[in-house]
């Protein structure tokens, strides 16, 4: 590739998103970090600096549409084009039964996983298309729960279910430009949000139960590997998960 290569990373602060950023700028790539908090932003942005990249912090909520027009704004005046996006900002929904959620509390779900996974591959695909070369990659974050759901997740489970859908729409319409479209399937990443994990979690069966993770830094590895096979290969689905996790098999 002739020209210097540029990701963004959506939820680029902390946890997955934080190991993607960092795999891609000892890669080579240069980076646009974005997500709600400039703090967490701000410290990832200086350790992809200290490995000689450039690299820009945007606070967006990517559920917003105009926070989301001013992040590829952002994008294209600095770095003139996009090459990656890692579509990675998500929130979850407090483990409630589904009768006791709130309409806020659903909407907050699906703003985030969803519409602002939309939002900012809409984004992708308007500066890809123009660009020259032509053309890029799209890597959407899935989760276990894009198959199959974990006791009281409805709005986690059904976004991420959505996600799928997202990715095989994208793949298909990116094809006459040039633009790939994956989905990476993570089961208990070693992250803040997974803590609890080392307690225990409720099972399908009403137990609760230990269940083991993975470093982040196996994630930040498999993303630069998806990102960095040529636009004529796209890894589809890649499903990358704790091996004794209780989800291969019967609940």
């Amino acid at each position: 590739m002739s020209h210097q290569r540029i990701a963004l990373v959506t939820g680029g602060g902390v946890g997955i998103g934080k190991a993607a950023a960092i795999h891609l700028a000892r890669a080579g790539w240069d980076l646009a970090l974005a997500a709600r908090r400039m703090e967490p932003m701000r410290e990832t942005q200086a350790e992809i600096e200290k490995l000689g990249r450039r690299a820009i912090s945007v606070a967006c909520d990517v559920g917003d549409p105009d926070a989301v027009k001013t992040l590829f704004q952002r994008i294209h005046e600095t770095f003139g084009r996009l090459d990656l996006l890692f579509n990675n900002a998500g929130v979850g929904a407090p483990a409630v039964p589904v009768e006791d959620l709130t309409y806020a509390q659903w909407m907050k779900v699906v703003d985030a996983n969803l519409t602002g996974a939309f939002l900012c591959a809409q984004g992708a695909f308007r500066m890809m298309k123009a660009q020259d070369p032509r053309g890029g990659r799209i890597i959407n974050n899935g989760s276990i729960s894009a198959h199959t759901p974990r006791p009281m997740s409805a709005p986690y489970t059904d976004t991420k279910h959505a996600i799928t859908g997202l990715t095989k729409a994208l793949a298909l319409d990116g094809r006459a430009f040039d633009i790939a479209c994956g989905q990476i399937d993570i089961g208990n990443a070693g992250t803040a949000m997974t803590r609890k994990m080392a307690q225990g979690v409720p099972q399908a069966d009403g137990r609760m139960a230990i269940e083991p993770t993975i470093d982040v830094e196996e994630i930040g590895a498999a993303i630069v590997h998806m990102a960095s096979l040529p636009l004529s290969s796209n890894v589809l689905t890649m499903t990358l998960m704790a091996t004794q996790m209780p989800y291969v098999g019967r609940g």
